[in-house]
């Protein structure tokens, strides 16, 4: 073969791995959790609606594309087996109790690289007896003053892919006060008024973030108080975007996100 014949084959070559990186990429953004496997936790305190949230979000996720279990109680994160094959944890699992096996058996998986996402009281008030969990997730629930109130969202990062296109919004729902881990990347804050707690007047508490444990993508959105909250087209359309981009956790490179800044 002469050299002009190789460079043209050299250069087809190129072309064609070009296209079949740029398929590759296409499909994996526009539609992530296909193929994925996805465990589905829920149960803890009914009064979060651990069931109507399920229902909301096992479908969609299947829709989508991917493999999901469901499981009603925490000894599958013991399970090995499972726990290997997971690409992405999605719990709703308001208070009680995680003994340190199964503690051992989430941990471990989120620090290999397995995605975690969650919302409201189901990720970020469980466990709270548990403190690694907490440093994991990002934060944790401590009050919400008035409980059921109005109040507004301010999405605070533009560029990011799970708010991007996205406007301040109005929630009639649990404002959650929560103390945070400064490193999270926040995408969306509140800013509470001093009607409920007086001392408490102007605070701006983040409301979702993203943040990394081990090597593993942790998202969390403190809305969802009940099912009907996703009645709001952003908060639905936030925590779908917040699964979708911590289901490819194992595949993608971990992002430089730190940004301890909760206000423009």
């Amino acid at each position: 073969m002469n050299i002009h014949k190789r460079l043209i084959v050299d250069f087809s070559l190129i072309i064609v791995g070009l296209f079949i990186s740029s398929s590759i990429l296409a499909q994996k953004t526009s539609n992530p959790l296909k193929g994925k496997n996805i465990l589905f936790v829920y149960g803890g305190w009914e009064g979060h609606d651990p069931v109507l949230t399920r229902d909301i979000f096992v479908p969609w996720m299947r829709s989508e594309g991917a493999e999901v279990v469901v499981c009603d109680n925490l000894d599958c994160y013991t399970d090995s087996t499972l726990m290997s094959k997971t690409d992405l944890i999605v719990q709703t699992w308001t208070m009680g109790e995680i003994t340190n096996e199964q503690e051992r058996g989430l941990l471990k998986a989120v620090r290999r690289g397995v995605g975690l996402a969650g919302w409201h009281g189901g990720l970020g008030d469980a466990f709270r007896n548990n403190v690694e969990y907490q440093f994991m997730v990002g934060g944790q629930w401590v009050a919400h003053p008035g409980g059921v109130i109005p109040y507004d969202v301010h999405i605070v990062d533009h560029r990011d892919e799970i708010t991007s296109g996205l406007k301040d919004f109005h929630m009639n729902s649990e404002q959650y006060y929560m103390h945070v881990d400064p490193s999270v990347k926040v995408l969306a804050t509140t800013t509470f008024n001093g009607d409920h707690a007086s001392w408490i007047d102007g605070c701006v508490i983040p409301v979702v973030w993203k943040k990394m444990y081990g090597n593993g993508r942790v998202f969390y959105s403190s809305l969802g108080h009940v099912a009907k909250d996703f009645d709001v087209p952003e908060a639905l359309e936030i925590m779908k975007r917040g699964i979708r981009w911590a289901a490819v956790s194992l595949y993608e490179e971990p992002e430089p996100w730190i940004n301890p800044v909760y206000a423009d």
